[in-house]
C-alpha cells in the first residue's frame, strides 16, 4: 500500500491546523515544514475547504482553520477523498481489466480484503488521535516554521 504524497501532505495540513488551533496557519508554514511547493499546499488547502475539513480565509493575514473539530475528521474519509479509488492491481478498476482471471481469482480477492482492512484502521484514527502528542510534535516544528513579523514589533 502507497498513498500519494498529496494524500500525505493533506493529511500534514490537517494535522498542522489541529496544532495551532484556533489560529490560523499560512500555507507558508506548511510549505516551509514539510519542503513543499506553495502551489501545491494551497491546491491542497482548496481541496480540504472544498470538501469541509478546513476553513481558509483570504487575504494578507489569511490562512486557514480546520472546519470542524478535530475528533469529527476520520483519516480513511480524507484518504479516499485525496486518493480516489484505490485500485492495487488493474482488476480493481473494472474499465480497465484486462485480466482473464477477474471473478474466480483469489489474489485478487485477498488484494481487496487487505486494502478494506487498511481503510478500516485508517477509518478508527481522526486528526485528534495523530496530534495526541501535541506537544511534541509543536517543538519539533517550531523551527521551522516562517518567522510572523508584525505581531511582535519587529
Amino acid at each position: 500500500m502507497k498513498l500519494t504524497s498529496y494524500t500525505n501532505y493533506a493529511m500534514r495540513s490537517l494535522q498542522l491546523a489541529a496544532l495551532k488551533s484556533p489560529d490560523l496557519v499560512r500555507i507558508d508554514d506548511v510549505a516551509k515544514i514539510h519542503n513543499l511547493s506553495r502551489p501545491h499546499v494551497t491546491k491542497i488547502v482548496h481541496e480540504l475547504g472544498k470538501a469541509g475539513y478546513l476553513e481558509t480565509v483570504r487575504g494578507r493575514n489569511g490562512g486557514f482553520r480546520l472546519a470542524r473539530a478535530a475528533d469529527e475528521i476520520v483519516i480513511g474519509e480524507v484518504v479516499r477523498i485525496t486518493e480516489g479509488p484505490l485500485e492495487l492491481v488493474e482488476c480493481f478498476n473494472p474499465e480497465k481489466n484486462t485480466c482473464p482471471l477477474i471473478g474466480i481469482c483469489i489474489l485478487s480477492r485477498k488484494l481487496h480484503e487487505a486494502t478494506a482492512a487498511f481503510l478500516a484502521v485508517l477509518d478508527d484514527l481522526t486528526v485528534a488521535d495523530i496530534t495526541a502528542n501535541r506537544g511534541r510534535l509543536l517543538d519539533r516544528i517550531a523551527p521551522l516554521e516562517v518567522p510572523r513579523f508584525g505581531n511582535s514589533g519587529q
